[in-house]
């Protein structure tokens, strides 16, 4: 059997299932009662899924060992593992959301691993001494998994900048269930409005279309808030899994559980960052707005932890990376 055609043929088909169901989730949200293009993603979303899984599978049976020694075959794992958060987040929440804001950045990281790195860099190669480890599988693929989770977290984080448009949205309560939210708006004057709004409360004038919008706003905006906490809340034990794994197999590969080296370094930053958010919805000392900008900011590390650190080519976790 000819793997490598097999593999290049899988990827090309998730790229273009990518981008399809890409098209389907946004249609979804423009044309909300066209129910039939919600399953249509779904199934678009399982499919791009057992097409990477098997492409992974392929690689390991080809090479004798778990398909996460390079980037290229770390790339297609994180794009696996967002289509398989998706699903599992999909299938409990029901919500295209997910589905709107993860399948684009899947898109560009299959795009990027398929037509920015060069050939020789997708081929699989012999494992280095420190990779010939069990550790290889657990660690690498928690931590995989985690930035997964966390991204997709992030990215509602950003939605919910997004559509609050600059507005001080604060949430009073716990992150579970109905609650009130207070919209502040600074106008151009210097006063200011503030719009206290009851979720649960049903006393909106149906005669007038303007509160009705704003609960639908706030209602929907709650809804993310919520739905990025609960995603956080699970990637994050994920992080820290990985990080404890990564340092008991850095023992035994270089005898020591921690260099400070700079994959390290910044995933401890990650760790930090997702701790502080997590702690600030636990305490209830922030809602809304911060906690969002942290989120936000927690993507931008992540992605500098998975990737920033690997391209200046130092540290010892650049194996099959960049040379």
């Amino acid at each position: 059997m000819n793997w490598n055609s097999l593999q290049n043929t899988l990827v090309n088909i998730s790229f273009a299932l990518l981008l399809i169901t890409l098209l389907i989730y946004w249609s979804g949200i423009a044309f909300p009662k066209i129910y039939i293009l919600n399953t249509a993603g779904k199934v678009g979303t399982i499919v791009i899924n057992l097409c990477l899984c098997i492409t992974l599978i392929s690689r390991w049976i080809e090479n004798g060992y778990f398909p996460l020694s390079n980037l290229y075959e770390s790339l297609l794992f994180l794009t696996w593992g967002l289509t398989f958060i998706h699903i599992i987040l999909e299938n409990k929440n029901r919500s295209k959301l997910i589905g709107a804001v993860n399948i684009p950045v899947s898109l560009f990281i299959i795009a990027f691993a398929s037509f920015s790195l060069p050939a020789e860099m997708q081929k699989a190669a012999p494992l280095v001494p420190a990779l010939r480890s069990n550790w290889l599988m657990m660690h690498v693929s928690i931590m995989m998994i985690s930035y997964a989770t966390l991204i997709i977290g992030s990215l509602l984080s950003i939605l919910f900048l997004i559509i609050s448009q600059g507005q001080n949205i604060e949430l009073t309560g716990s992150s579970f269930g109905s609650l009130p939210m207070k919209l502040t708006t600074e106008n151009s004057s210097d006063s200011s409005q503030e719009i206290n709004i009851e979720i649960k409360s049903k006393s909106f004038n149906k005669n007038s279309h303007k509160p009705t919008d704003r609960y639908s706003r706030l209602n929907l905006l709650q809804s993310i808030d919520n739905l990025s906490y609960r995603i956080i809340g699970l990637g994050f034990p994920l992080l820290t899994i990985g990080i404890i794994a990564g340092a008991v197999w850095a023992n035994e590969a270089w005898g020591s559980y921690w260099s400070w080296d700079p994959k390290e370094t910044w995933a401890l930053i990650t760790w930090l960052i997702f701790a502080a958010y997590l702690h600030s919805r636990f305490t209830k000392s922030w809602q809304g707005k911060k906690p969002a900008i942290l989120a936000s900011i927690g993507f931008l590390v992540v992605w500098i932890c998975y990737l920033g650190v690997n391209f200046l080519g130092k540290g010892l976790h650049s194996y099959g990376w960049v040379s």
